[in-house]
């Protein structure tokens, strides 16, 4: 399963949790926000949640009005065992989609 993140809402989790304002150029540094961001809301380590075997992040450009107006995304792809029922699965996704439209 995939969700897709603003960069601007990664930034704003960073400063927001850690107080540190970042600037994310590519995956590589998404990746290490998101593991940032997971490690201070604990959102798996409660026990609520399922924790996935890994998440891999993928970034794009997205064209809001023109070719200079563009807006960097990252798709987060959530990487689950197979033994996962689904509802397990979405609740975990929508909770941390939920922590970001929150922001």
């Amino acid at each position: 399963m995939k969700i897709r993140v603003d960069r601007d809402r990664i930034v704003k989790a960073v400063k927001e949790l850690e107080g540190v304002e970042i600037v994310i150029e590519n995956a590589g540094d998404a990746r290490e926000a998101i593991d940032l961001i997971l490690n201070k809301i604990d959102l798996f380590k409660e026990g609520q949640y399922v924790r996935p075997q890994d998440i891999l992040v993928t970034a794009f450009q997205e064209y809001t009005t023109s070719a200079v107006n563009y807006n960097i995304v990252f798709m987060l792809e959530f990487v689950f065992e197979e033994k996962v029922p689904m509802n397990s699965k979405v609740a975990a996704i929508k909770a941390l989609q939920d922590f970001f439209a929150e922001l």
